[in-house]
């Protein structure tokens, strides 16, 4: 697994701290913080890809904070442990973070926020940061580039995040989101089998779970326009820094499906919570209860659902349109850029 060590990148890319006021911005480095928790590895490695262009450029200092929850989720997670968790993430109501290397004092010109999608939501530990009095002080008004690394269902998950960094003040410039290129009835075997067994090589002919190498390498292009928009104090304005490189394509026909797994995590969670704290054995019956539901669920709603927005498309193709542009914003989908930056 790879895992970025903030104290590692201090030591080769330290940051200074300072006040806006005590330098000039144009006499002295840009910087840039990196927030993010991976579990699998997956996002460590897409991090890796974007900010390798801006730890390469010497007029800019970049500071990665690796997030780690005071009692580490395990990879391959237990079957009971990886359900375990859907409670507290659909809830938002995450265990608290190990002390970070961060005080709040320090000043970034951008802020680079990668983040996963637990259960349809933000992950714990990120939800944990933005919920930390440390996010207000550090992230009130820093443009901020969020980054995505999921299954498919992405689009309620980055809605609660906007309402978090709309909290503490910050301003989402960019939104960039890699996806499992596998067939979404595929995912729904491959994905649980690369988190709880810590297979990832496709099986039964499924394609393997998780980001292609080809999506993790081509992510270092929206590094490198970054590092031309920071060249450029571009970051200090409200256009997105990212458009035309074919950074966010949404798939609004799984609306439908996420807000009714929502609902579920939702109720079912309110219910499983009750029983006790996580790790409880009286959660543990209900855990097990609620997997079959959703096991059937899966085999049995699920086709029928996607066969339903399939014949209805036509009639709801508007509607689709203009959901599909809402959450492709800021950075859209267009890829009229992309010949610029790609290696």
């Amino acid at each position: 697994m790879i895992d970025l060590h903030s104290t590692a990148l201090e030591t080769a890319h330290p940051v200074t701290t300072s006040s806006p006021s005590s330098a000039d911005p144009a006499a002295r480095p840009k910087r840039v913080l990196v927030i993010h928790y991976s579990q699998s590895g997956q996002l460590d490695s897409v991090a890796a890809q974007m900010v390798a262009p801006l730890r390469a450029d010497p007029s800019i200092e970049v500071h990665e904070e690796t997030l780690r929850a005071q009692s580490p989720f395990p990879f391959p997670w237990p079957f009971i442990t990886f359900f375990d968790a859907f409670p507290e993430s659909a809830h938002m109501k995450p265990p608290p973070l190990a002390p970070p290397s961060l005080t709040g004092d320090e000043d970034f010109d951008l802020v680079i926020l990668p983040y996963q999608v637990w259960f349809l939501a933000p992950s714990q530990p990120i939800t944990a940061f933005l919920k930390h009095p440390l996010a207000a002080r550090l992230l009130k008004g820093k443009p901020v580039v969020t980054v995505i690394a999921c299954r498919n269902m992405w689009l309620l998950a980055h809605e609660k995040l906007k309402g978090m960094l709309d909290d503490v003040g910050a301003r989402l410039i960019d939104n960039v989101v890699l996806t499992d290129p596998g067939p979404t009835l595929a995912t729904f075997f491959t994905t649980p089998a690369w988190l709880i067994w810590g297979r990832k090589r496709g099986f039964w002919g499924m394609p393997d779970a998780g980001l292609s190498p080809v999506q993790i390498r081509r992510s270092g292009r929206f590094g490198r326009a970054l590092r031309d928009a920071l060249h450029g104090d571009l970051e200090r304005g409200t256009q997105p820094l990212l458009a035309g490189l074919g950074a966010v394509e949404a798939n609004a026909r799984l609306l439908i499906s996420e807000k009714a797994g929502t609902r579920s995590f939702f109720l079912w969670g309110k219910l499983i919570m009750a029983a006790g704290a996580p790790g409880a054995w009286q959660r543990k019956p209900l855990l097990l209860l609620y997997v079959v539901f959703l096991l059937a669920l899966i085999v049995t709603v699920v086709p029928v659902s996607l066969t339903l927005q399939a014949l209805l498309r036509p009639l709801f193709k508007g509607w689709l349109t203009k959901m599909t542009a809402q959450f492709e914003r800021p950075s859209g989908s267009a890829t009229d850029r992309s010949h610029l930056y790609d290696d």
